[in-house]
């Protein structure tokens, strides 16, 4: 098991330290699937928003199957699928890259998984896939946390060579609960405090209420890099860094929000034992056998 290199969750008060990997792995452009600015950009900001690179018509088949998959009972009582506190109301559904042929492809479309893979350098397998649903009036918010900081401590993650991509399959606006983010706060690992509970994410996945960065550190960041959000039309894609602090408003506006998520590892990265001495997350939540690299390749829907 390699040494803890981010420790959290071990002391009394919250403390920084500065980021030790990489955020872009491969700096030969030669063939990179985007532009040298916008990886310049996701290595300073420590995220990307690529407006429409899926097609209308590839979001209207996507939104069928995941509405299809919303509507099925026996979804709604799978072991994988996670409920809002309050309404009952489905709020994710994992492992929709095992459980479901499209959503497989998709994972593996070059247009997300060929970026993830050039930013991260090489081979990359998924960490952890889902559907979200952030429904009218009711949607609740999300807090601010680092992902890493959860995949370091629970999964056993060893390394920031990890990132996030969020498929837009409804238009994400100001004022629906859209994706926020700290620009910049990739650079900083924030510890946090308080011993994690076993089973954690039975209630984290709802509300999380460890791994969770303290006021001072969030007020820290937002004066030093601002706040923005991740806005942008269906089959918008956003990318994005692994410790990079980030969170949602609840949505009290008639506008639902939609997306597939894909968490992208790389293989030299896979999950060890976790960090905190508990046992792991189920596997639904985080990969912990199948590290064979993703077969990137040219994906047509239609």
């Amino acid at each position: 098991m390699q040494a803890d290199l981010y420790p959290s969750r071990q002391q009394d008060e919250p403390s920084w330290q500065e980021r030790l990997d990489p955020v872009v792995y491969r700096h030969d452009l030669t063939d990179a699937p985007i532009s040298p600015e916008m990886i310049e950009g996701f290595e300073r900001d420590g995220y990307l928003v690529i407006p429409n690179l899926f097609s209308a018509e590839e979001v209207a088949l996507f939104r069928e199957e995941l509405d299809r998959m919303r509507q099925d009972p026996a979804v709604a009582e799978s072991g994988k699928t996670i409920k809002e506190p309050d309404s009952g109301a489905i709020r994710s559904v994992f492992a929709i890259h095992k459980d479901n042929a499209l959503f497989a492809r998709i994972a593996a479309d070059e247009r997300t998984a060929g970026i993830a893979s050039f930013i991260l350098g090489g081979d990359i397998y998924v960490h952890q896939s889902r559907m979200n649903f952030k429904p009218g009036f009711t949607g609740k918010e999300f807090y601010w946390h680092s992902d890493f900081e959860t995949w370091h401590v629970e999964d056993g993650l060893p390394r920031m060579r990890t990132l996030s991509c969020s498929i837009l399959l409804t238009d994400n606006e100001p004022h629906n609960g859209p994706l926020m983010l700290v620009p910049g706060s990739h650079k900083h690992f924030v510890r946090c405090v308080g011993a994690t509970p076993e089973n954690h994410y039975e209630k984290s996945l709802r509300k999380q209420e460890f791994g969770v960065p303290d006021h001072d550190s969030l007020t820290q960041l937002a004066d030093r890099y601002g706040i923005d959000t991740a806005t942008g039309p269906a089959g918008t894609v956003v990318f994005f860094d692994c410790n990079t602090m980030h969170g949602s408003n609840s949505n009290i506006t008639p506008s639902a929000r939609s997306n597939l998520f894909y968490v992208y590892n790389h293989v030299d990265n896979a999950a060890q034992a976790p960090y905190c001495g508990l046992s792991p997350r189920p596997a639904f939540v985080a990969e912990r056998e199948d590290f064979e690299p993703l077969q990137i390749q040219k994906q047509t829907y239609l």
